[in-house]
């Protein structure tokens, strides 16, 4: 394989002079053998590092520096996260639409993996309507009001893929190799792929436009 520690003493001794060694030549393959394996980590190493300069093909702890670059704090590598996931994150974040409707959808289902419910109070199409053919109140829609103006209510979906790897639920025992074992005491550090509440707060508030009230109920 290319760059590998057998390929690079291949390449070495096709630059040789012809007759200047016999077929057998131990000494000679052992000397190149070690060049060959210092060219083959250098390889290695250069190859790694043109990975880490685009979020494309990045590994590893320099997705944790990308996404610090761009978003400081604010989008840390989930608890078992693997780098595919975390970088379709990054990529999600980076392209994300702000100060809309559209974009708050998008942040909370790229999210929690399920579409917000949205009434903006001053917004006819979210609104039901007296004496019309096809709403009337208590039939669809909302009750809008002019006092709350550049305000929404928002009802987002809690993630429900969150628990703790091979650990069973109450009153489940599968105990096996590879498989849930019998129910036991957990603390919140041992649950992966979590999202709390403070998260899908931050990311409402990221994406709405600025001089916005979000009105947020979070629901299981």
């Amino acid at each position: 394989m290319v760059g590998e520690q057998a390929d690079m003493v291949t390449r070495i001794k096709a630059l040789l002079p012809n007759g200047w060694f016999s077929d057998s030549t131990p000494v000679l393959d052992a000397v190149l053998n070690g060049i060959g394996w210092a060219l083959s980590s250098v390889y290695g190493l250069i190859s790694y590092a043109r990975l880490q300069t685009r979020i494309a093909t990045a590994t590893d702890g320099f997705l944790d520096l990308i996404s610090f670059d761009f978003f400081g704090t604010t989008l840390p590598r989930k608890t078992s996260e693997t780098d595919t996931a975390f970088r379709a994150r990054i990529s999600s974040e980076l392209l994300l639409e702000r100060s809309t409707r559209a974009g708050v959808t998008k942040a909370l289902q790229m999210l929690t993996g399920r579409a917000p419910l949205i009434l903006e109070p001053l917004r006819a199409l979210d609104l039901g309507g007296l004496n019309t053919p096809l709403m009337g109140l208590n039939t669809a829609g909302g009750l809008g009001s002019y006092f709350m103006p550049y305000q929404a209510f928002v009802v987002a979906f809690r993630n429900p893929g969150q628990g703790v790897p091979n650990i069973a639920g109450l009153g489940v025992s599968t105990g096996g190799l590879n498989t849930p074992s019998y129910a036991a005491l957990i603390n919140a550090d041992m649950v992966t792929g979590a999202v709390s509440d403070a998260d899908i707060y931050a990311a409402a508030d990221a994406a709405k436009a600025a001089g916005t009230t979000l009105w947020m109920f979070l629901a299981n």
